[in-house]
This record gives C-alpha cells, structure tokens and sequence, in this order.
C-alpha cells in the first residue's frame, strides 16, 4: 500500500534529555557491540501510583492533525545518570527519546481507522518497547478497554509513561479515564521473561504452534502496537517469540513502525520481517513508507496470523 502522502520525515530536534525527535540514522552508545551485557532487569508491574515525583517532568504537544497528544520530557541525565546516548545495552534502552516511528505509528493507525481497516472499540491492546506510549494512549482514547504497555525500564514508566497517560487520559472527557487502574497496566522488563507477566500472553510454549486450536476468548491481544523495537539484531527472535505468545488467534493484529535500516547497529524491518518469513506463521503487508530520498526509509508493517 502506497505511503500516506501527508506523512513527513521529522527534522532532527535534540532535547538533551531524550525527550525530542530524532532523525539520526545511528544511536549513540556506552558500550561497543563485543562488551558482554548485563543480565536483564527482573520483569515486573509497575502501578501507577509508582509515579516518580522527583523527575521534572515538562509537557509539550504533539500534534496529530484535529488531534493533539501530550507528551513529557524528562532528562536521561537526571533520571539514568546518562548524557549524549539514546541506548545503553542492557542498562538503557532509549525509552525517555520520542522516536519517529512512533509518531508514524500513531499516523498509520488513523489512516487505518479512517479508511475503516482497524477499530480499537472493545479491544485489548498492547504495546511493546512503550516508551513514551503515544499510540497506546491513543488506542485508549479510541475506546479500547484493555490497554497494556511495557517497556524495557521501569524508570522509563515511572518518570514518563506514566506521568504521559495521565496527563493525556485526565484531559479527555470520556469518562472511562476514571478506571485507568483497571484497564490500563505497566510492566518493565526483558522481552525474553515478559510473557510470564502479562496477563493475556500464552505462557505455554506448545501453545504458540499454529497448528494448535487456539481459545481466542481467553488469551491473546487484539492488537498489538510497536515501535522502533526492532533495531538490534540479537533481540529480534525474543521479541517475535513474544510477540506469538501475546497475539489473539486467529484475528489479531500487530502494527509495527520501524526504519528500514539501522546503521550502526544492524536491526531494522526487513531484519525482522525475515525472522517472521522464517517461521512462516505470519504474513506482512507494508501499510505505510516515509522517505525523504535518503536511503533510512522509514515504515510502518501490519502483521498477522495466516
């Protein structure tokens, strides 16, 4: 399918402190490739009372056309102890940054509303590698009634994810907002263990097989929303395991903006696509291309159970 044509490349915008829109083809890491990680933070739930109070949290718009999300900046410097890098590997995983991909994200899916492919009434959703959270806050302001974000740092949901829904749910005047602690969760961890936290994922592996009947009733997400997760090679097969382990069968949708490429770092959509080609479980279909001629083309992918 042929790119939204009122979709824009974003001009660079640093912050200092994660917060503004990037537009680098490479990341700036602590830590070479060879260095061995860290072992992976404990997957946990993170409430939202567990608001931080002492990051300094300010609120800038971002605007979506008619509509306008609120987000935070909050400095890496003060929250990490960081300065000068999007990532460090198993430390920090670039949460506190607003990439582009998810403002394409949330671009993409209003196409899809629009054009009548997609409807978040009544469902469950998920994002994975949250950040910000913008297209989860905006599947909760399009009626979903589940709403489930993690992202690899709880510190990230603490002092940002959180603060953001907050502030982007408390202006609505749909009074649904009034059961955040209900519908909408937290989790904080590594993609390898976080099936065995969320409430919809299969934990069983035999359950993941596509020739197995699946109870869509009783597990799986609806949709599934993600972006800029597929940048480093050696996550990309955890990430899809548990991107299976989460996806209601048989209708369940995952929406998925990423570059093309990731230089420096090796990742990117088609990586990714080839993990899911591999398997052959799923199928693709582009659903959104933003270029500015340069070769770090950015998309955005709809995937699916076959």
């Amino acid at each position: 399918m042929a790119a939204d044509s009122t979709f824009r490349l974003f001009s660079s915008s640093s912050d200092g402190g994660g917060g503004g829109l990037t537009q680098g083809f490479g990341f700036g890491f602590s830590e070479s490739p060879q260095t061995p990680l860290p072992p992976p933070p404990p997957c946990v739930e993170v409430h939202s009372y567990e608001v931080s109070t002492t990051a300094k949290y300010a609120i800038e718009p971002v605007n979506f056309g008619e509509l306008t999300l609120l987000k935070g900046r909050v400095s890496t410097q003060e929250v990490f102890a960081l300065s000068n890098f999007d990532l460090v590997p198993g430390k920090y995983e670039g949460g506190l940054k607003i990439w582009e991909g998810s403002i394409d994200l949330v671009k993409a899916l209003q196409s899809e509303i629009k054009n009548g492919h997609l409807s978040f009434a009544g469902k469950r959703v998920l994002e994975l590698g949250c950040g910000h959270g913008l297209p989860a806050i905006f599947a909760s302001l399009e009626g979903a009634v589940t709403v489930h974000v993690q992202d690899f740092n709880a510190e990230v949901l603490k002092c940002l994810t959180i603060p953001n829904f907050n502030s982007n749910l408390k202006r609505s005047r749909d009074s649904r907002v009034d059961k955040m602690d209900e519908d909408v969760r937290f989790f904080a961890g590594d993609w390898s263990e976080m099936h065995r936290l969320l409430p919809y994922a299969r934990d069983n592996k035999s359950e993941v097989n596509h020739s197995l009947e699946y109870e869509s009733s009783k597990t799986g997400y609806d949709i599934i929303l993600m972006a800029e997760t597929v940048y480093s090679i050696s996550t990309l097969q955890n990430l899809y395991e548990l991107v299976k382990k989460c996806l209601g069968h048989p209708h369940g949708v995952v929406y998925m903006a990423a570059k093309k490429h990731y230089f420096g770092v090796g990742g990117g959509s088609r990586r990714f696509l080839s993990v899911v080609e591999k398997d052959g479980v799923m199928v693709t279909s582009l659903v959104a291309e933003v270029a500015d001629g340069s070769s770090n083309v950015r998309e955005v992918w709809k995937l699916s159970f076959k």
